[in-house]
């Protein structure tokens, strides 16, 4: 029995949206898969067709940039640091400008998420309790900061100390 297209996309969509580290890479894969490869339906997919998989892209990137700046993920093993987070939301701008995507829903949603990361930690190691190690320098974290619009409190600074030296 073989899928109709909808149910073909419906499952490249899945595999997109729940995809790896580089969901680009993905999508991608999903383009491919369903407009050229031998494999596949070779079809020429219409344009909210096509919005639908890189919109699959951007939540798996939100998920993946936002995850790594969420206190609740810090004990678990797949939380990966602010350096990787800074990866994973270059590499999504770079998906945005390539596809003329708004990066702007998953950038508000990261800006949140560092602050709140950045304000415990502040308190956390003013009241001398165990702070989880930053993964990047101050430099890049203060990069990704400004990137993301978050205004950057005086207590900020002490966090240096948990930054990788450059």
């Amino acid at each position: 029995m073989s899928l109709s297209l909808d149910e073909l996309i419906e499952n490249e969509w899945y595999t997109v949206r729940y995809s790896g580290e580089i969901p680009e890479i993905a999508y991608n894969s999903a383009i491919f898969f369903l407009t050229i490869s031998a494999d596949g339906p070779r079809v020429e997919l219409s344009e909210s067709q096509t919005l639908m998989l890189k919109e699959a892209a951007l939540e798996r990137y939100k998920e993946i940039v936002v995850r790594d700046l969420e206190p609740q993920n810090f004990d678990k093993t797949v939380y990966r640091g602010i350096g990787r987070s800074i990866c994973n939301y270059t590499r999504f701008c770079d998906f945005c400008t390539r596809q003329k995507l708004d990066r702007s829903g998953v950038k508000s949603s990261a800006s949140v998420a560092l602050f709140t990361h950045l304000k415990l930690e502040a308190e956390q190691l003013k009241n001398k309790v165990s702070c989880v190690s930053f993964n990047c320098t101050y430099k890049e974290l203060i990069g990704f900061a400004a990137e993301l619009g978050v205004e950057l409190q005086p207590e900020f600074e002490s966090l240096q100390v948990l930054c990788q030296q450059e």
